[in-house]
């Protein structure tokens, strides 16, 4: 049986002689001067586990879309976001910056302002520069408009065109909270003027229905929390009244972001495009379309999980319609790792049966542990990129410093200060290495950060405190000693915490975070790598 090397030098033979280039050239040269200009197309998922899909070992649920986006690419193994919630998540993606190193960072309230500021460099404004179409469809939930606030019945900027996007088709925030209306560029979609759109986080009037007055009225109950406003049958997080004939169903949320990259893939094919696909399957509620209810074994959180993998087929079936496949860069993620009860109560305990969201990954959604960072992690080239299965690890907050090194675009020293190369690790290159290091945190508001450096993983908690430990159970606030050290190649469950037994590894580790913390970047200098040493 060759070896993982064997059968990348082969094809690498192939392509080379169909290029007719001779055996000569089988040497590979160095990245930079194979820059091509590639479409780029991220899918991330909304709190998708390690174990949530069948090429990442499910078997209680069939991922076949995202098995074969697998199977003719890179399937990570060590595959990481960089917080395990979403809002932090993302804006890390676009900024290529630790979200624990800037205030407002958390989850987003629906009334949030902008917490990406116009002028901040994003991997859409590079490659908007770089004379790519680019597009953002789907769950934003990064805030709107000035310091104070989007004007919901107005422009709603700043936003994602002011931080290089051409256009976008949006759920504001997160579909647990506030308002259910879709943003089109500046504007709520199909607002009409006579019937004003209200916003906060005060109830309006005496007699405003909400999931506490008007539970009996609910066609999805809510377990903790997402007791306010009602709209569809299902009651979210905050107060709003008016803009009804801007209102969508949920049940059409996935169906329409796909009828609109559909129609971005399209009008672009000519271009170059950048498109960041922000799906919210699986995050609550969890109300999948029709045609999805019922078809898993796991309750409406397993159906949306099989709504996701439709919209991945979707979108690879447009772009082989439209014969892109083979000049587009596929990057499929998670914005963090699971939650079964997440504020409604739809199932997804009570139905979990063997179903393990996180793999053997200790932890989910809330937590530093692996099940919450560590998720599926996929790159496809058709063409370019060899099947393979890779144990190097990368993450989400490296596409904006990769992708720039990919298109040949200059990165301000300012700009993606925590986002490290690592392109020839997600392009499957001979003897390309990942990341040595990353640093993950939670949510940002109890001070929970982990560093996983080698082998070794630290974890810190500043208020001795975490979420979501356990994934199949209740959300319960778990007390936690403030350090622990654990070897994640030998004990990936992270079950044996090894503090006492390697003091001198604690140590040198709580020095790396902390100097990490200190020197505001992680990304060295230019000059900083080409110095001489003395």
């Amino acid at each position: 049986m060759p070896d993982r090397e064997d059968l990348m030098i082969v094809s690498l033979s192939v392509f080379i002689a169909a290029l007719g280039l001779g055996e000569q050239a089988i040497a590979q040269p160095p990245i930079e001067q194979r820059n091509q200009r590639p479409n780029v197309v991220v899918i991330m998922a909304d709190d998708l586990g390690y174990g949530d899909v069948s090429c990442y070992g499910a078997t209680a649920i069939a991922t076949p879309n995202i098995d074969r986006l697998a199977g003719e690419g890179i399937r990570f193994t060590q595959g990481y976001c960089s917080a395990s919630t979403c809002t932090p998540t993302r804006y890390s993606f676009l900024t290529g910056n630790y979200a624990f190193r800037t205030k407002g960072t958390g989850i987003a309230p629906p009334n949030s302002p902008a917490i990406i500021k116009p002028g901040t460099e994003t991997i859409a404004s590079l490659l908007q520069r770089e004379g790519y179409a680019t597009a953002v469809i789907g769950k934003w939930h990064l805030g709107l408009g000035d310091e104070k606030g989007p004007n919901w019945n107005h422009e709603l900027k700043p936003g994602p065109l002011e931080i290089g996007f051409d256009s976008c088709f949006l759920l504001p925030t997160t579909n647990d909270r506030v308002p259910q209306v879709y943003l089109q560029n500046h504007r709520v979609l199909n607002l009409d003027p006579v019937d004003p759109l209200w916003v906060g986080d005060k109830i309006p009037s005496a007699n405003h229905p909400t999931g506490i007055t008007h539970r009996e009225t609910l066609k999805m109950d809510w377990s903790h929390g997402h007791n306010s406003t009602i709209h569809n049958g299902i009651s979210r997080i905050g107060f709003y009244t008016g803009g009804h004939a801007a209102r969508f169903r949920d049940e059409d949320l996935a169906d329409k972001w796909v009828e609109k990259s559909r129609e971005f893939l399209t009008a672009n094919k000519d271009e170059p495009f950048f498109l960041f696909f922000a799906s919210h399957d699986v995050h609550v509620p969890r109300m999948p379309h029709e045609r999805f209810q019922g078809k898993s074994k796991l309750g409406f959180r397993g159906d949306s999980i099989l709504q996701l993998d439709w919209c991945v087929g979707e979108l690879m079936k447009t772009l082989d319609e439209l014969k892109l496949a083979e000049n587009t860069l596929v990057v499929f993620c998670s914005d963090n790792g699971p939650v079964m009860d997440d504020g409604y109560q739809d199932g997804a305990l009570e139905k979990v049966g063997s179903h393990r969201s996180a793999g053997h990954y200790t932890g989910g959604k809330y937590s530093v542990y692996e099940g919450g960072t560590r998720t599926p992690f996929i790159t496809r080239w058709k063409g370019r990129i060899q099947p393979s299965e890779s144990d190097q690890i990368v993450c989400t907050i490296d596409l904006p410093t990769s992708v720039a090194q990919l298109v040949g675009a200059p990165v301000p020293d300012t700009a993606f200060t925590d986002s490290l190369e690592v392109l020839g690790a997600l392009l499957g290159e001979r003897d390309a290495s990942g990341r040595d290091h990353l640093v993950v945190q939670d949510n940002g508001n109890t001070g929970s950060l982990a560093l996983r450096s080698g082998d070794w993983k630290l974890h810190r908690y500043d208020q001795n405190k975490s979420l979501n430990v356990v994934v199949e159970q209740k959300l319960k606030r778990v007390e936690m000693p403030a350090v622990q050290l654990f070897n994640i190649v030998d004990d990936p469950a992270e079950q044996n915490n090894l503090l006492a037994e390697h003091p001198e590894v604690v140590q040198r580790l709580q020095q790396q975070l902390t100097e990490i913390l200190d020197a505001g970047r992680t990304r060295p200098l230019p000059s900083a790598a080409t110095a001489p040493v003395e």
